[in-house]
């Protein structure tokens, strides 16, 4: 396939089961091949995940967004299921971590260790060195644990006895955790919670789905079968082009007020952080991307404004005793908040 905007080539695998979609190393990506590349990705989560459509598009905005995803539901719905499987839709780098009590920093980070051969320390990387981190009940692990990811989510490296290590490119960190069975947990802090871009819960599937689910995965599971649809290079390119995305003055205004808007409403006792500003419009880019377009409009803010902002802002007690959700509250909000007009 070739790209008339760039010059550049869409390469296939002809030895995978699935094309691998691939640009040539080095070679940049143009917003049309971004849309190609996420709609293969998509279809392949999909056919996975039964009946989450708009999960799995939140899952390739952030990704493309370099950020990180917290996944919250219950047992059984298929967290770590989603996790795994953008992992296995791409050729790169996969750790899979089970947070526990007895986790140590050093396991997520990695450690130095005395080599006897060449009479000097060496490092040996912990699970954090890969492109995709898929971290189960990240609420499960002691708090010193769960803040050695803090400093690799925020600026994709690990400092070990103080040298600096960087994270391969691209990085995500994918974490579940159950907010049911809370004993023996430690709930994420507001600053952890905060490096998280977005937060989704899948939900129970429908009657339909759940059905379809007893077919395809009542033998084997599809995931088995997965075979990557692109690599890390193009992942990689196709964020640099996400990165290019136009957003008008308007358009960062209305990312500013709607963050503003938190801060001074009655209805929360905790408004977004300007990490959440930042979040937002790289989550707006993102989805604009996807929607094949070279410029974000306010839809595409208002579009990732709930699983970018609900997980980071905290309701007063008379909120939660008239039981209204983050939800309902972000809600109201962006109909509070002027739009702007549509426009470059």
């Amino acid at each position: 396939m070739h790209d008339e905007q760039t010059g550049g080539q869409v390469s296939t695998n002809p030895h995978a089961t699935n094309e691998i979609l691939s640009l040539p190393a080095g070679s940049p990506a143009s917003l049309g091949q971004v849309s190609e590349v996420a709609a293969r990705l998509a279809r392949a989560m999909n056919s996975v995940i039964e009946g989450k459509p708009d999960v799995v598009h939140t899952a390739i905005t952030v990704l493309l967004a370099e950020g990180h995803l917290l996944l919250e539901d219950v047992p059984g719905v298929g967290k770590t299921m989603l996790a795994k499987t953008l992992a296995k839709s791409i050729d790169a780098s996969v750790r899979r971590v089970q947070f526990t009590p007895d986790l140590l920093p050093s396991d997520i980070t990695g450690v130095s260790v005395f080599n006897q051969d060449v009479r000097d320390f060496e490092f040996r990387p912990g699970a954090i060195f890969a492109n995709v981190v898929v971290g189960d009940e990240i609420n499960r692990a002691s708090p010193k644990t769960q803040s050695a990811l803090l400093e690799s989510m925020e600026e994709g490296q690990v400092t070990v006895d103080g040298q600096t290590y960087d994270l391969p490119k691209p990085f995500i960190v994918m974490a579940t955790q159950n907010p049911i069975e809370m004993e023996g947990t430690y709930p994420l802090p507001e600053a952890q919670r905060d490096r998280f871009m977005a937060r989704i819960s899948l939900g129970y599937p429908s009657a339909r789905a759940e059905l379809a689910m007893l077919d395809t995965h009542g033998q084997v599971s599809p995931l088995e079968t997965l075979t990557p649809v692109t690599d890390a290079a193009t992942i990689s390119a196709m964020v640099k082009a996400v990165r290019s995305v136009f957003t008008s003055d308007a358009v960062k205004q209305y990312v500013v007020d709607l963050s503003a808007a938190t801060r001074s409403s009655s209805a929360l006792r905790l408004g977004a952080s300007p990490r959440a500003t930042l979040h937002m419009l790289r989550a707006a880019r993102a989805h604009a991307a996807l929607e094949g377009r070279d410029h974000v409009l306010p839809d595409d803010v208002q579009a990732v404004v709930l699983p970018v902002l609900a997980h980071r802002i905290i309701p007063t007690g008379e909120t939660q005793l008239a039981r209204r959700s983050n939800g309902e509250v972000l809600q109201d909000i962006m109909r509070r908040v002027p739009v702007p007009a549509a426009g470059r």
